[in-house]
């Protein structure tokens, strides 16, 4: 099929199960791909401080510094106590299986829910982002950046379709492009600034005074978004070669290491040389200009954080699909999330983060200040119960060293639950409320699918029913429907005799001299085989083969009614589309009807 060598070129072709074991990779190339969002916040999280301060006043923009230090303190704790995660939970699974093991399924099922909205805020917001940056160096993309955003996507989800090994190989140099730019960046901000005397910052602002605890809180919790991304590796741990579990600690470390650095550096530079963010223009591009004027170096940085920015969805890629396929596992989601496509990845998780990260970014216009406020909710509530559960496995296991453990879970559960608490009142307004919201609805979505399934399951089980002595064979009568004498009818004909001795054949009569015509045909072609006529006098033909259904089941008392539909298949497959719909509609009405079985007999044509 046309549909399948499409697959094949685009995708690659199809992955044995022994292939698995060479899909994990190791950890320069983890670090690119789970470390992509945590890194690619530093792009804009000491923009998301001074948005607030500068609004206050210029003074107020000197906090930024102090407000960095505290996120970075509070990055040490929570990287401390994930490194506990890791070495507690070697599978992964992250905020959910922690929480779910240790505090309760409900606990689980909103660490999870959390953990979603947060992989496509990841998606949205790191996409726009990079837009954002793209558009700041080259203006007339400015109104165009909703479609841009959406074809990135795209991209980015065919890249993952084609497995996590060569996503890793294509999205790693990108991610080390932009350290290296970046460190180049802060090297030559600190150079320029020691030698060439750019003014202190207390000659560009006046210290602060006066300003309210409430925006700093704010500040704060906008700055905090440069925490994104750093339980990724927790979840993450089955993508990487053995050791696996010591290779995602070293990871985190080296992640936890650089983000600290770019991000502290950044927001010094920043406060250095006077950088508060415009409209339309990004606080890392003016510090760019600031320190490379227009040169070479300034279009290098905005290209690498452009890029770091759009590839840090590759984060969500990772981790979504993996995550969705365990609540699909346990039942909490819809079963098809939990299967391994051809290229070992999950392809259904996959293409619905897409869909819903495209979604997101239509519906926000992809404005990055706009998605930001919902994005920090989930993580910090995740984290806090992620840090939560490990405090009860390490006081019900008491594994060898668990006192030390104990201690950097449990201050790091009580720090992300303050900051939890501030981020939601101070940006409830601003967006947080929508979070807050969805958060006990996909809970309640969750449970409803679980309700399902194990419904379903009740009603399938054999617990408890006594096998036959033989399975004796069920009474069905056969239905065809027919729209007039051919080939494909003759063959449906000999099917339907073939598998019972009660076979009736039906035609919805829409003009009298053309039923005049078939019965002559069908006099010739299949006498043996009763002819029925349903009159219809409002030109339906569904609704006269419902009701004729439904009498010869009144009237036969059987167990199953079978009903047989001739089909023809063309073949090109465009030509397909241009037959058969009446058949689509009778399959369609007959599914949810019970003791109803559809089956269709195909004949394939030759021509052209």
């Amino acid at each position: 099929m046309i549909f399948t060598r499409i697959k094949r070129i685009v995708l690659g072709e199809p992955l044995s199960n022994q292939m698995a074991i060479h899909e994990r990779i190791p950890k320069w190339k983890a670090l690119a791909v789970l470390s992509s969002d945590a890194l690619s916040s530093v792009a804009y999280a000491t923009e998301e401080i001074l948005i607030p301060l500068a609004a206050f006043s210029a003074a107020a923009v000197t906090l930024s510094i102090p407000i960095a230090l505290a996120i970075a303190f509070l990055l040490v704790i929570v990287t401390a106590s994930y490194r506990q995660t890791i070495q507690s939970y070697p599978n992964g699974g992250g905020a959910y299986i922690v929480a779910k093991d240790n505090i309760g399924t409900n606990a689980g099922l909103v660490a999870a829910g959390a953990l979603l909205i947060d992989y496509v805020l990841t998606v949205s917001v790191s996409v726009a982002a990079g837009v954002e940056n793209i558009a700041s160096a080259f203006p007339f993309l400015h109104d165009h950046q909703v479609v841009l955003g959406a074809v990135i996507i795209v991209v980015i989800m065919l890249f993952n379709l084609r497995g996590v090994r060569e996503s890793a190989s294509i999205f790693a140099i990108p991610t080390y492009i932009f350290i290296f730019s970046l460190i180049v960046l802060l090297i030559a901000g600190f150079y320029k600034h020691a030698v060439y005397g750019v003014k202190p910052p207390e000659n560009i602002f006046p210290l602060a005074s006066g300003v309210p605890l409430f925006l700093i809180l704010r500040a704060f919790a906008s700055g905090c978004t440069a925490m994104t991304g750093v339980e990724a590796i927790s979840n993450g741990i089955a993508v990487f070669r053995q050791p696996a579990q010591q290779n995602a600690k070293i990871t985190l470390g080296w992640m936890s290491g650089i983000l600290g650095v770019l991000f502290l550096g950044i927001t010094t530079l920043c406060h250095f040389y006077g950088v508060v963010p415009k409209e339309g223009e990004t606080a890392v591009s003016l510090l760019s200009h600031a320190v490379f004027d227009n040169g070479f170096f300034y279009y290098v940085i905005q290209f690498s954080v452009a890029l770091i920015l759009v590839l840090a969805a590759n984060t969500s890629y990772a981790d979504f699909p993996r995550l969705s396929s365990l609540l699909a596992k346990d039942r909490f989601l819809p079963r098809q999330l939990a299967s391994v496509g051809d290229r070992l990845v999950f392809s259904n998780g996959i293409m619905g983060l897409s869909a819903a990260a495209i979604l997101l970014l239509v519906l926000f216009k992809g404005d990055t200040h706009l998605l930001i406020p919902l994005y920090a909710v989930g993580v910090f509530l995740s984290f806090t119960l992620s840090q939560g559960g490990m405090v009860v496995h390490h006081l019900r296991e008491r594994e060898k060293g668990w006192q030390k453990s104990i201690i950097f879970n449990f201050f790091g559960a009580c720090t992300t639950l303050v900051v939890l608490i501030v981020i939601a009142a101070t940006k409830f307004k601003s967006g947080a409320w929508m979070v807050i919201l969805l958060i006990p609805i996909l809970v309640i979505f969750f449970r409803s699918i679980h309700s399902h399934y194990l419904a379903v399951g009740k009603e399938l089980s054999l617990v408890g029913v006594m096998p036959p002595g033989r399975i004796e064979p069920i009474k069905h009568t056969v239905i065809v429907p027919i729209s007039g004498i051919h080939r494909g009818v003759i063959s449906a004909l000999r099917y339907a005799i073939s598998i019972s001795n009660d076979v009736r054949a039906c035609y919805v009569e829409l003009d009298e001299e053309t039923t005049e015509k078939i019965k002559i045909e069908w006099n010739r072609w299949a006498h043996e085989v009763p002819f029925v006529v349903l009159k219809s006098p409002y030109r339906s033909v569904i609704r006269p083969l419902l009701d004729y259904i439904d009498d010869v089941e009144a009237a036969t008392h059987g167990d199953v009614i079978t009903v047989i539909i001739p089909e023809f298949v063309t073949p090109k497959w465009r030509h397909h589309i241009l037959h058969n719909q009446t058949a689509f509609l009778i399959r369609a009405a007959l599914l949810f009807r019970p003791h109803k079985v559809v089956t269709s007999v195909r004949y394939h044509l030759k021509g052209n």
